[in-house]
């Protein structure tokens, strides 16, 4: 049986807690304490007047409890075009800036689809101030 958590939709984990078992999340600092119901066998029948199985179960969760959890550190994002280093050896052109109308940019083009899709050209201001990136 697999039991999710309600705040981000992930597994939660079985895990042994302080005082008790729990499941928790492993994404979110959501965790929820088990506790065990009676004694009861599984298949067993229930007592007169109830159906089988009713009311038992191994896993009973009172109220939900949110704990402190640390987080792994996240990864570092990679600029696809190479960052600023990709900039410095750039050849310019006169296109206009869509955004402070300078009248050249820096290209340079890259293939980003397939072989037979033509390059994508990239753009980026040559105003110091504007430096706005574009593609066409």
């Amino acid at each position: 049986m697999l039991l999710f958590c309600p705040a981000c939709g992930n597994v939660l984990v079985a895990e042994e807690g302080p005082r008790c078992h729990r499941f928790a999340c492993t994404t979110c600092p959501y965790v929820r304490n088990v506790t065990r119901k009676g004694p009861g066998r599984r298949g067993a029948r229930a007592g007169a007047g109830g159906r089988r199985g009713a009311g038992r179960g191994p896993l009973t969760g009172g109220v939900p409890q949110v704990t402190s959890r640390k987080y792994p550190r996240l990864k570092e994002v990679d600029d696809v075009l190479g960052g600023a280093a990709a900039w410095e050896n750039v050849d310019s052109t006169a296109e206009p800036c869509p955004k402070c109308e300078h009248p050249r940019a820096y290209f340079m083009q890259i293939q980003t689809r397939s072989a037979d899709e033509p390059m994508t050209t990239f753009y980026k201001c040559c105003n110091a101030q504007c430096g706005h990136r574009w593609r066409d």
